[in-house]
């Protein structure tokens, strides 16, 4: 009998090797037609799914109360599983190479309790060649097993994008890979148990992996030229979104927007890329140059708060400046890789220290990664300055009154606005006779 088989009649397992933002919505899915064990090392993390709470805010608080899978920190559960899939993290390191730490580690994880007639599966981030030239090694190191004979490899990029309730795991296409065609057929089978628009079969591992990182590229470059784009029509005072909006009614716009471009995939990936391009001996032209685009615009941004502080006559290092946002993207608390961190580290070398709000964001997360105390919106009476950074719905819908009562007793005029994801109205704001300025 197939593995596949033996899943679908529960005579084996599934286990999901990391259960963040992009392994726990998995594990949840799978759950609902397969005995599912879901493993992470973060014990904390562990207990509050098992406790009902959903700290990602990707499936909810009530699906986790009635999923079905088995939570643990403990690793020697694996071995009840024959189907594992690895959903960790890949980020960078300061110089901008891949940090392939957590891949490395979870690879041992697996091998040590890895079983004859098992198959592991990849969906972290990785540039081509890491399955099988790095995670290979390791499991078989670890295992005493040999892949091919004792165990398969395959390769499934997530494509899960955190915060988006339309683009969910069941209705993306998943690209999927084995080492031959027996593995790829089976795990082409077993993503179908939860993919309802079905599964694209790549034809190597190396092909899916390099699939993952250049669709993120290409959207980081196209993000990049609209960041380029809207640099220039600031000097020139034209306003970027009517520019978008007009090309936009052309049948064949992309309808791409500036701004921040930071979080888990976009901002990391395209390294990952240019990273194996270069030790074979290319040095990109395009992607690295997007990147460098990209990562200034937090500079960007801090260099326009200063200079519409100074227009509205305010003293730079003694201004009150209030950033609302920290997380990479709206509506979801995960502030990895987050590019506002960009604009408030700018913001603090000329002497000023920002007020972060965020009623979204991980606090934890935000203390343990930047250094951060987020504070409650009711807290801010005083502000001069208001950053809208992060289009989170709470910040969308904020009423002018509600706006009104953070700033200190000024004249509209005195009071600085910055719209980073050009949400407001720009005519109201300027009708108000705010120091508005957009991306």
């Amino acid at each position: 009998m197939k593995l596949y088989d033996m899943i679908v009649n529960r005579e084996e397992k599934i286990s999901v090797v990391g259960l963040g933002y992009v392994g726990m919505p998995i594990a949840v899915a799978f759950a609902k037609k397969v005995d599912v064990i879901g493993f992470d090392l973060n014990k904390k993390k562990i207990e509050l799914y098992k406790s009902g709470i959903d700290p990602t805010n990707e499936v909810g608080d009530d699906e986790i109360k009635k999923t079905a899978v088995d939570f643990t920190s403990d690793e020697t559960k694996l071995r009840e599983a024959k189907f594992h899939i690895v959903a960790v993290p890949t980020p960078i390191n300061s110089d901008k190479t891949p940090d392939l730490s957590p891949v490395v580690g979870a690879s041992r994880i697996v091998g040590r309790n890895l079983t004859k007639g098992s198959i592991v599966v990849y969906e972290s981030t990785v540039y081509p060649g890491v399955t099988e030239d790095i995670c290979i090694p390791i499991i078989e190191e670890e295992s005493g097993l040999k892949c091919g004979v004792d165990f398969k490899i395959g390769y499934s990029p997530e494509r899960i994008n955190p915060g988006d309730k339309v683009h969910r795991l069941e209705n993306i296409i998943k690209i999927v890979s084995g080492m031959d065609e027996e593995s790829l057929d089976e795990i082409a089978k077993v993503y179908e148990l939860v993919i309802k628009v079905g599964v694209h079969r790549a034809s190597s591992i190396k092909v899916a992996e390099a699939a993952k990182v250049v669709e993120n590229s290409q959207r980081d470059i196209n993000i990049a030229f609209m960041n380029e784009l809207a640099m220039v029509f600031d000097r020139m005072s034209i306003d970027t979104k009517e520019v978008v909006e007009a090309m936009n009614t052309k049948w064949n716009a992309l309808g791409f927007t500036p701004g921040l471009v930071g979080g888990h995939c976009i901002g990391v990936d395209p390294y990952y890329f240019v990273y194996e391009a270069e030790k074979l001996g290319y040095h990109s032209q395009i992607i690295l140059s997007g990147r460098k685009i990209n990562d200034g615009m937090g500079k960007f941004i801090a260099d326009a708060i200063i200079k519409k502080l100074i227009l509205a006559n305010k003293v730079v290092r003694k201004a009150e400046v209030v950033i609302l946002g920290i997380t990479f993207k709206e509506n979801t608390p995960d502030t990895r890789n987050s590019k506002v961190v960009d604009i408030i580290n700018s913001l603090k070398e000329y002497g000023i220290e920002p007020i972060v709000v965020d009623p979204e964001a991980n606090a934890d997360e935000a203390k343990h990664e930047y250094g951060i105390d987020l504070v409650d919106i009711k807290e801010v009476k005083n502000a001069d300055c208001l950053v809208f950074a992060v289009a989170h719905d709470t910040f969308k819908h904020m009423s002018w009154s509600k706006m009104d009562s953070l700033y200190g007793d000024y004249c509209n005029k005195e009071k600085v606005l910055i719209d980073v994801k050009s949400v407001l109205d720009r005519s109201e704001a300027e009708e108000k006779g705010y120091s508005y300025w957009r991306l």
